[in-house]
């Protein structure tokens, strides 16, 4: 009996081997086809939406477990010896790649994030907001959320190419405004646009997360930080500095893409963990209400949501302006990746924003979409 109980989980472990070796060559088979630009985008879009069900999201049928995978998340994330795991993968992966391709796919003040639009009843976008737009409009509701004031001491935590910080430097000429990027080509980039557009109260300087420290800890009116913190894992450490960077009374300004409950990591356990390996390594997707278990001293004084939509909205416009532009990227993908590689780089760039299109379009854009939060640090 016990050898042919051990007989038929060898022959069970070997088919489901056999299984899972014919779905990776079947999806290496389709990989193939999409890297040459041979698949239409109704049937990637199927594709991605059928992902988004099956692998980033997970069903509880008890409110418990659902809470309870939430603390466990919560418990690892804490245990982190860093604040920010593999950061020479994000820069290499976006904030490295050339600022010239950026400039042909974002809106004019290259905000790279999500932006935000005039959204018809059923959630359409409206062909009245352009990107450029949407970028403004959400620009102003940071200033507005934030509750900023002209000659306030203002830190941005992961800056991008400047879209807020300039934005914020320009409209209160008063305030000293300092942040932060990992990326030499990002402050480059920020410095020469200050200069040319007149800026002189934004200071912008290059540093890991994980060494920064802050000219003028404890002395902040405001920190704000855009789309950042999914790129941390040890939340206590982040919000631990970040309550001392604040003086009494200050105020923190947080916003992040997130999924209502479900938190994960980006892991590229195989080849069909495509977004993980290619542009979002060492990322969080976090939950909608978990920074609250990590605010320690801050007290959370407001929360929003920005639904999902708006997010692939600003996506799809990012795809538009990539297609646009095709012929003026293609020298720079040459360059970055290789002519050899160059349909196969547009192919990801594009798969890229499609997927996070239908990843915030997902459920009407209730399921993924971004937070704001308002902490304050009790005087």
């Amino acid at each position: 009996m016990r050898s042919r109980t051990r007989g038929m989980a060898f022959v069970s472990g070997a088919a489901s081997a056999v299984r899972d070796g014919a779905r990776a060559m079947a999806y290496a088979g389709f990989m193939t086809l999409v890297e040459r630009n041979l698949v239409p985008d109704g049937i990637l879009r199927a594709g991605i939406r059928s992902n988004c069900a099956r692998k980033c999201l997970k069903h509880f049928e008890n409110t418990e477990d659902e809470l309870a995978c939430e603390q466990a998340f919560i418990e690892d994330l804490r245990a982190r010896e860093r604040i920010a795991e593999e950061t020479d993968k994000a820069n290499e992966q976006h904030y490295e790649v050339p600022t010239a391709f950026y400039q042909h796919c974002l809106g004019e003040r290259l905000k790279y994030s999500c932006c935000l639009y005039d959204l018809g009843k059923n959630g359409a976008k409206t062909s009245t907001t352009t990107l450029d737009e949407a970028e403004v409009a959400m620009l102003e509701l940071y200033a507005a959320r934030a509750e900023l004031e002209d000659g306030m001491n203002i830190l941005e935590l992961g800056c991008g190419w400047g879209s807020l910080s300039l934005f914020l430097a320009e409209k209160y000429p008063k305030s000293k405004v300092t942040a932060v990027s990992n990326s030499k080509t990002q402050k480059a980039f920020i410095d020469e646009k200050a200069q040319s557009i007149g800026v002189e109260n934004l200071t912008i300087i290059t540093c890991d997360v994980n060494e920064f420290k802050p000219p003028d800890a404890g002395e902040y009116d405001r920190i704000m930080s855009i789309e950042m913190f999914e790129h941390m894992k040890n939340y206590d450490a982040l919000f631990g500095r970040v309550e001392k960077w604040l003086k009494p009374g200050g105020l923190a300004f947080v916003h992040i893409f997130c999924h209502r409950y479900y938190p994960f990591h980006y892991v590229a356990e195989s080849e069909a963990d495509w977004m993980s390996k290619y542009f979002f390594s060492g990322g969080t997707m976090p939950t909608d209400r978990m920074f609250a278990y990590f605010a320690k001293k801050l007290h959370l004084k407001k929360q929003w949501r920005v639904n999902g939509k708006h997010y692939a909205a600003t996506c799809e416009d990012w795809l538009k302006n990539l297609d646009k532009n095709y012929c003026k990227v293609v020298p720079i993908l040459d360059d970055t990746y290789g002519r050899e590689n160059r349909t196969k780089w547009y192919v990801y760039w594009r798969l890229f924003f499609l997927s996070c299109s239908e990843l915030f379009n997902y459920n009407n854009g209730n399921e993924w979409y971004v937070s704001h939060y308002l902490f304050e640090k009790l005087a």
